[in-house]
């Protein structure tokens, strides 16, 4: 019994720098950074589906209305492999893939098989961390379209994360740049905050900012320099069941977009200048 009493404390502080493991991940939408919990080993496959009441990139309306007609889900899939690891032992160099796809009841003009896959992009990069709570990407994102009816893009994006206890770390500060090699031209910038307004056991509710901007042309050729900005509330609740860590989370938001990007929807699609969006997720990491 007195060596358990020596031993506990020891497997204590284990459990809990295993469990503070993350791998880094890049949002196949916006290229923004983020973190999954993970276990031990070097190879993390990860997973996550969510529901959405519209499907909107970087502001602009992406073939499902903020509304319940048709509540397209995203399932998606990846890893997060560890290339290299400190003098520590901690990871701080890794090879991150996603493949994100979406589906929907399909309106009468998806007629192409399979009429319900309407998005499927696909993401490569690599992720490194040179300083504690520093993370710094590239990536390269194929996004096409299963079912016809959007063209297939390519983008090329560097994107930065730091997140930290304290100073402007807790605000968890992020930004993205990103081109188009194919598929369109110009440029996109995105800035985005995430403070963490109120914590309870492992849930915590957070204050997501995020404003972007699209040069020269990147939203549609001819539209000039256009922008967007949504605020909201997320409720995030981690959890460990079995071998791996889950996620809940919960957004909802207000996207505001100037007068060409609300321009450029479609008649049956989105023209108001604010829009209601609500996701709710479930992610995974082993």
């Amino acid at each position: 019994m007195a060596a358990w009493r020596r031993l506990a404390p020891l497997l204590a502080t284990i459990a809990s720098a295993a469990g503070a493991q993350t791998v880094p991940t890049i949002d196949t939408e916006d290229a923004s950074l983020g973190s999954v919990a993970i276990g031990s080993g070097r190879f993390h496959p990860t997973l996550a589906i969510d529901l959405r009441n519209g499907d909107f990139a970087r502001g602009n309306y992406d073939d499902d209305a903020a509304n319940l007609d048709r509540l397209p889900i995203h399932a998606q899939l990846g890893f997060g492999f560890d290339l290299h690891r400190d003098a520590a032992g901690q990871a701080d160099l890794w090879l991150v893939g996603t493949s994100s796809n979406g589906f929907h009841a399909p309106a009468t003009a998806e007629r192409a098989t399979p009429r319900a896959w309407y998005e499927s992009n696909n993401l490569i990069g690599l992720v490194g961390r040179p300083t504690a709570g520093l993370s710094l990407g590239a990536a390269y994102t194929i996004k096409a379209s299963p079912n016809g009816v959007s063209d297939t893009t390519h983008e090329a994006s560097v994107t930065a994360a730091y997140e930290r206890d304290h100073g402007i770390g807790a605000l968890h500060p992020s930004a993205a740049v990103t081109v188009r090699p194919k598929g369109g031209g110009g440029l996109f910038t995105q800035l985005g905050i995430e403070p963490e307004l109120l914590e309870a056991g492992n849930a915590t509710i957070s204050l997501p900012v995020i404003a972007g901007v699209g040069w020269h042309g990147f939203y549609a050729a001819g539209t000039g320099d256009v922008g967007y900005a949504s605020v909201g509330l997320a409720y995030t609740y981690p959890f460990v069941m079995g071998a791996a860590h889950w996620r809940l989370r919960i957004d909802g938001a207000a996207l505001v977009r100037d007068d060409t990007l609300r321009r450029l929807s479609t008649a049956d699609a989105e023209t108001a200048t604010v829009v209601p969006l609500v996701t709710v997720s479930l992610a995974t990491a082993f």
